[in-house]
């Protein structure tokens, strides 16, 4: 089944009730977009205690609160034309990338985060990333050759541990070819 956009179904639930909202801000945020609280809250402005507090219903969004939840969720949902690398991995192998940009061969590539905690998280992020427009996909090595079967972008695997970086250089050069 096709879900509605992500900001539809958000302001939906929001002018049905409060309980509605947090369930779908939570859904969205963990499920369309995967993305954290952190990262929400820095594309928003609001700060991450606030929206902690209104992700466990313990209060309510202000309309302005409302409108930059919003905003910032679409500009997530949106791809945003700009060249990038999507970044396949466990959400600790991500917090230890400290380059959230590179710059290969006097090119800046940014790195786009999918956060994955199963095989199937996997092969679905690979094929988001594709769609959201990314020249290249990095992962580990035990799902590349199914992701490969799945895009038509290249893909790059990440051995070991300290290899993201050159992992990600090689993943722009292949697209470049």
């Amino acid at each position: 089944m096709i879900q509605a956009d992500p900001i539809d179904r958000l302001l939906k639930a929001a002018l049905i009730s409060d309980d509605d909202f947090t369930e779908t801000l939570n859904h969205i945020l963990k499920t369309d977009l995967r993305i954290s609280v952190r990262e929400l809250s820095e594309r928003s402005g609001i700060a991450q205690s606030t929206l902690y507090k209104i992700l466990t219903g313990k209060r309510s969004p202000t309309l302005p609160t409302l409108r930059a939840i919003a905003n910032a969720v679409r500009s997530f949902s949106q791809p945003s034309g700009e060249a990038f690398i999507g970044l396949i991995a466990a959400r600790y192998v991500l917090e230890s990338i400290q380059e959230r940009t590179v710059t290969i061969d006097g090119q800046p590539i940014r790195v786009r985060e999918y956060p994955v905690h199963t095989f199937e998280d996997t092969l679905i992020a690979a094929v988001r990333a594709e769609r959201e427009g990314a020249l290249a996909v990095v992962c580990a090595p035990i799902a590349s050759s199914t992701i490969e079967h799945l895009v038509r972008i290249p893909v790059t695997t990440i051995i070991p541990k300290d290899s993201v970086q050159r992992a990600i250089e090689t993943a722009a050069r292949k697209a470049w070819m």
